[in-house]
């Protein structure tokens, strides 16, 4: 399998592998994909590993090891991510989010994490999980609480009418809060089963959610 998954990266980038069939030299199966990780540049290798953890070989069951991995690579090596295929979020919404998080780190830190997340892609439960943080921690700091998302409903209400805000608005902003914890609860806290095509969507109302909290406050 080492051979012939680092073999198909190797033609699409027009490298030589050392290892290009098998039996390889190598003393094992580590150190020839090692080996022949060592030829590709540090955006290609990353791609390459992020792909290799979620290869068809393995059970459909996720892998603690795996996602481990997938998660130091997103830490570690967030710069090398690329543009998930098949998405492609407001780029001007983003830069502008992440400008209105200026005056807020732990919540500007998660938003940007998720960033990086949804960019390398494989990682959904865990951007949108971040997402939902960094919503949260941004009203904490915007009210002065600890509270948790779902019990922040009275004090934001306080927050969009002291603002000027409409009662229509109110009412409509509140409930988007409400169907918002209720998505993230039933599909990103107890069930690992996020629908890839509504991650734009819920990444893009975030920011704007954000957005607006942070010009009204």
């Amino acid at each position: 399998m080492i051979v012939r998954a680092t073999a198909t990266y190797a033609a699409e980038y027009g490298v030589n592998l050392p290892h290009p069939v098998y039996p390889y030299e190598a003393p094992n199966k580590r150190t020839a994909l090692a080996q022949n990780l060592e030829v590709f540049s540090g955006p290609q290798q990353f791609r390459i590993i992020l792909e290799l953890c979620d290869h068809r070989s393995f059970s459909l069951k996720d892998d603690p090891e795996r996602t481990k991995l997938k998660l130091k690579l997103i830490k570690d090596y967030a710069h090398f991510a690329t543009e998930a295929a098949g998405h492609a979020l407001n780029e001007q919404l983003i830069e502008e989010t992440k400008h209105w998080l200026q005056g807020y780190t732990g919540s500007r830190t998660l938003y940007e994490g998720a960033l990086a997340k949804y960019k390398a892609g494989g990682l959904s439960r865990n951007l949108l999980d971040d997402l939902r943080l960094a919503l949260e921690k941004l009203l904490q700091d915007i009210l002065g609480n600890e509270k948790s998302l779902e019990n922040q409903v009275s004090a934001l209400g306080q927050l969009v009418k002291s603002s000027g805000g409409s009662p229509e608005f109110q009412n409509m902003f509140l409930k988007l809060i409400d169907y918002y914890t209720k998505y993230q609860n039933s599909y990103v806290k107890h069930d690992d089963a996020v629908i890839e095509e509504e991650i734009e969507f819920v990444f893009e109302i975030t920011s704007s959610f954000m957005k607006h909290l942070v010009r009204i406050a």
